[in-house]
């Protein structure tokens, strides 16, 4: 059996480390959206939540900030939601140039639901992979790394809704 690499070079590979958990998250997150009928990526949903928790309608820069990544990969994001007709863009007031998006009713229908269902499962399911975790970081991704080859997000997240 050849060793994991990424795994025994610790602080080395650090980043890809959580890279590789995050893929994993994310794919098992997407597994249990998929469960619901849902047609959007996980890596959306967290656009939907930020245009749900902010006073107003935000611009690509906003939301860039509150989401932690890159304008372009906002453009792209939103770009996708808009064909859904999960968002609303519409230029700013006093900028033409500065664009402000928003959820549309369709969107604020999908986050409502989805905080009623969808976010308490996946929510509960990433608690429980998480729950026995302490110790220094390299055993915590170790633990969670085992925790999701033990037991994906869906499974854990199915017994979630037994209980």
């Amino acid at each position: 059996m050849v060793d994991d690499v990424v795994r025994t070079l610790g602080f080395l590979c650090m980043g890809s480390r959580f890279r590789r958990i995050g893929e994993r998250l994310q794919a098992d997150t997407q597994q249990i959206i998929e469960e619901y009928g849902i047609a959007i990526q996980a890596a959306q949903y967290p656009f939907l939540a930020a245009l749900d928790r902010a006073a107003g309608p935000l611009t690509i820069g906003e939301l860039a900030q509150a989401v932690g990544i890159t304008q372009p990969g906002v453009t792209r994001t939103i770009s996708q939601l808009l064909e859904l007709g999960l968002v609303d863009m519409q230029a700013a007031p006093d900028d033409q140039r500065r664009r402000l998006i928003s959820l549309s009713r369709k969107g604020q229908e999908l986050v409502d639901y989805s905080k009623q269902s969808v976010w308490p499962r996946i929510s509960a399911a990433v608690a429980d992979l998480c729950g026995d975790l302490n110790g220094p970081i390299l055993a915590q991704l170790a633990a969670i790394e085992d925790g999701l080859a033990e037991a994906a997000l869906a499974r854990r997240a199915a017994n979630e809704e037994t209980t």
